[in-house]
């Protein structure tokens, strides 16, 4: 074991990792693959060691194994685009780099949120992944009564809608189309409910998801996902902040002294950006007098899409000052 900090970049990959081990004045004193299996002996070596991995869609077990024995940081790919934009591209070349920006102390670091969080983001998404899937079938359904010629003026997706699309003609090949993308909906639409019954269980355990529901319009499902993307609200310095991590901020282009305001970034969790939005519908929907009134203004002054859009935003933070505050929504008078 070096008496010196050593600085290791691993690029990460399904079942290796490219490393380079650096040490303090950029010598490169180790370049090799690793095999999945052989990462915890390393680590037990390197144990006064600093280590950089790149969040990608592999990482967590090499992150979780890594963190029990050394000092170890998830870069974030997108702020960190020294690799990501490299002319020249090589599993060593990634590596040597992420050793080279921890030594320097250039690294973008990605949260990683506590086990129980990652666990429900796992239960979230997963969720959210159910239901694109659902879509995808019902688009299916859609796509094909319209290129049949058979438009339906009430959604074939009801009980009603499903019982006129039986009594319709169609081409044998559309019909058994359509019936095997409704199996596939309806045994998605079971999968989806035990998901939900599971966050449901959630909710009723967490005080934080339970001051959320004190907003008319947000349900567990909504609190319990937002909580999960949010992770640790401690880590928002400001509602500003917490926006711009939802993507909910407005692109801004500056020339000289004029400022130009453009859509919204979409950085950051999608999931999160989505269930804002629902959330935006929903508050509306139930006539909550503090978000309605802010979306009918902005609806006949812009378009719906960006009262929705801008009220997403107004609802997180919202849900920002009652996390921050342990309060229950009410909101200002007059």
């Amino acid at each position: 074991m070096n008496s010196e900090t050593e600085f290791i970049g691993m690029d990460i990959h399904d079942g290796y990792s490219q490393i380079a081990v650096m040490d303090p004045d950029g010598t490169v004193l180790d370049s090799r693959r690793l095999s999945d299996a052989d990462v915890e002996n390393f680590a037990r070596e390197h144990a006064d060691a600093k280590v950089a991995i790149e969040a990608s869609s592999v990482y967590r077990h090499i992150y979780d194994t890594l963190d029990e024995h050394v000092d170890v940081t998830l870069v974030n790919p997108k702020k960190t685009r020294v690799i990501a934009e490299a002319k020249v591209k090589t599993d060593k070349i990634d590596a040597k780099m992420l050793a080279h920006l921890l030594r320097a102390d250039l690294i973008a670091e990605s949260y990683v949120p506590p086990a129980d969080i990652r666990r429900r983001r796992d239960l979230v998404r997963e969720r959210k992944r159910l239901i694109d899937d659902r879509t995808r079938y019902k688009n299916r359904i859609r796509s094909t009564l319209k290129q049949s010629g058979n438009a339906m003026r009430r959604s074939p997706f009801s009980n009603e809608g499903r019982e006129q699309l039986a009594a319709l003609e169609l081409d044998p090949i559309d019909r058994k189309r359509i019936e095997s993308s409704f199996r596939m909906i309806d045994e998605l639409t079971d999968e989806i409910a035990t998901y939900d019954a599971e966050i449901r269980k959630i909710a009723r355990e967490d005080e934080q998801v339970q001051l959320l529901e004190t907003i008319t319009g947000v349900g567990s499902i909504s609190a319990v996902t937002v909580t999960a993307e949010i992770g640790e609200i401690e880590r928002f310095g400001s509602a500003e902040k917490l926006v711009s991590y939802a993507g909910l901020d407005p692109t801004v282009q500056q020339s000289g002294q004029r400022e130009t305001r453009g859509p919204i970034s979409k950085e950051g969790s999608s999931v999160l950006r989505w269930m804002l939005v629902q959330c935006a519908n929903n508050v509306v929907m139930h006539r909550n007098e503090y978000f309605v009134e802010f979306f009918d203004r902005l609806n006949r002054r812009k378009n719906k899409y960006v009262a929705r859009v801008a009220t997403a935003r107004k609802v997180l933070v919202s849900m920002y000052h009652m996390l921050t505050r342990g309060e229950e929504f009410a909101p200002p008078s007059g």
